[in-house]
């Protein structure tokens, strides 16, 4: 897609020459399927965006589109035909560089998969943005040392999901972790939740809020304790994602909703060099939360306690080790 950058450069370049028109003024840059591109401009302000226009797709009532920091998703009608048009637009201090970036990936998103289902290639569309709004709200930085732990640990979570017989799709589709779900994974009527250390004297998980380990809403919830211990043996995080996106190669959704979720996740393959440390995997046992896990939630702290944080050694909880695969296989729906 780096021709298609460079073209659209050219006609954001060649319209900010242009009179001072106001609406939208903007040039096919080409067609994936059914999906027309278009550089344009909004003028009075000059506003840098990609036009995306849908024949026959519709948007679901109720949509609420994208909108992250540096940028924004707005329905438009720049040829008062009616169609679906989206418009992803640079906001005036928005960052060029993370824009042609986010630009670029979402073209290759919707190039990959058959390009003759206007739905799917709407669907697409708006999940890559969505995955590029999170990534943006988190700070658009490469994984401190403890996030590229605590992603490697979900990794192996996913893999192990789907080894026990979970579709990858709906796997995917239930790795929620990426964006700010309460727990990591909802799968059928439950829930996982990772926890993942390299510590060898103990195993603390942190728990962030009164809801994580609340299982009145989602039932059963497990915790599932990833450890690992640096060795040239084991994985790097950027092996693991390279495992993983050989084993969805041949998926339908699987590729999109992958990268949707590693991009939502702060991973991005320029930081990739960054993520040389190799983990041994020795263990990842789950823990089914109720009678016994020492845990807070609404119901058992004083009435006026809103939010909690709160650390939990897993090494010593009086209930018993599960194998994940048992585990999954309890979520009901599945």
């Amino acid at each position: 897609m780096a021709k298609w950058i460079e073209d659209a450069r050219l006609i954001w370049e060649s319209l900010a020459a242009a009179g001072d028109p106001s609406g939208w003024r903007g040039l096919p840059v080409g067609n994936i399927g059914a999906c027309e591109l278009r550089a344009a401009l909004r003028f009075p302000g000059k506003e840098q965006a990609v036009l995306a226009g849908f024949r026959a797709a519709l948007l679901p009532k109720g949509s609420r589109l994208p909108e992250g920091t540096g940028f924004a998703v707005e329905r438009v009608d720049p040829d008062g035909d009616g169609r679906v048009w989206l418009a992803l637009v640079r906001n005036r201090h928005g960052s060029v560089d993370l824009f042609e970036a986010m630009v670029a990936d979402v073209c290759v998103a919707l190039t990959a998969g058959p390009c003759d289902d206007e739905p799917r290639l709407l669907a697409r569309f708006l999940g890559r943005i969505r995955a590029w709004q999170e990534f943006m709200r988190k700070g658009g930085l490469a994984l401190g040392p403890e996030e590229e732990i605590g992603l490697a640990g979900e990794l192996v979570v996913l893999e192990q999901v789907i080894a026990a017989g979970v579709p990858a799709d709906i796997a995917l589709t239930g790795w929620i972790g990426p964006l700010d779900g309460e727990q990591d994974f909802h799968l059928g009527s439950g829930a996982l939740e990772t926890k993942t250390t390299i510590s060898e004297s103990g195993f603390i998980a942190n728990f962030g809020s009164l809801g994580q380990l609340d299982d009145s809403v989602r039932s059963p919830i497990y915790v599932v304790a990833v450890s690992m211990r640096p060795g040239e043996q084991g994985l790097s995080l950027t092996e693991r994602v390279a495992r993983l996106r050989i084993l969805f190669a041949e998926d339908l959704d699987a590729p999109r909703l992958f990268e949707e979720r590693l991009i939502a996740a702060r991973f991005r393959d320029i930081h990739a060099d960054r993520y040389s440390r190799r983990f041994v995997l020795i263990s990842f046992p789950a823990f089914q939360v109720g009678e016994g896990f020492p845990r807070l939630i609404a119901a058992n702290v004083p009435s006026g306690v809103l939010t909690a944080t709160y650390r939990v050694d897993l090494r010593t909880v009086p209930v018993p080790r599960l194998e994940l695969r048992d585990a999954v296989n309890s979520l009901g729906g599945l």
